[in-house]
């Protein structure tokens, strides 16, 4: 997919019927509205996509009569983006303040496995020198 420069603010609800077209790939209103939490009615859904493809987030394609929607980016490449934005609004850029605010978060413990995993991350870029 191409990536173009997208606003990044969605609502709680944009961010909902993204996660949707992740999943799915593509999906028309209807199918969005059905996997959607607590969801909206079926124009509502509409507006919704229409604003998240005037944000460049979705396009669509005709298959008839009815509009199918796809994400503009890849969901890794949404991600990256999602996270730099938050490193530089919230962690002055910095990783290390991230990965603590991360891992004080929650209120579970790491398992081993996650430990070790990311343990191998971190050495793995230590070793590529980034």
């Amino acid at each position: 997919m191409p990536e173009q420069p997208i606003d990044r603010h969605l609502s709680r609800r944009e961010r909902q019927i993204m996660d949707v077209l992740f999943q799915m790939e593509e999906a028309t209103a209807a199918e969005v509205q059905e996997r959607l939490p607590e969801a909206p009615s079926y124009s509502a859904v509409r507006a919704m996509l229409r604003i998240l493809e005037d944000k460049g987030h979705v396009r669509h394609h005709e298959d008839g009569p009815r509009y199918v929607y796809r994400p503009v980016v890849a969901r890794d490449t949404a991600q990256k983006t999602a996270i730099s934005h938050m490193l530089r609004t919230f962690f002055d850029g910095s990783v290390e303040a991230a990965m603590t605010a991360l891992l004080d978060a929650t209120d579970r413990r790491l398992s081993r496995d996650e430990v070790d995993r990311l343990s191998s991350l971190i050495e793995e870029r230590r070793r590529e020198g980034r």
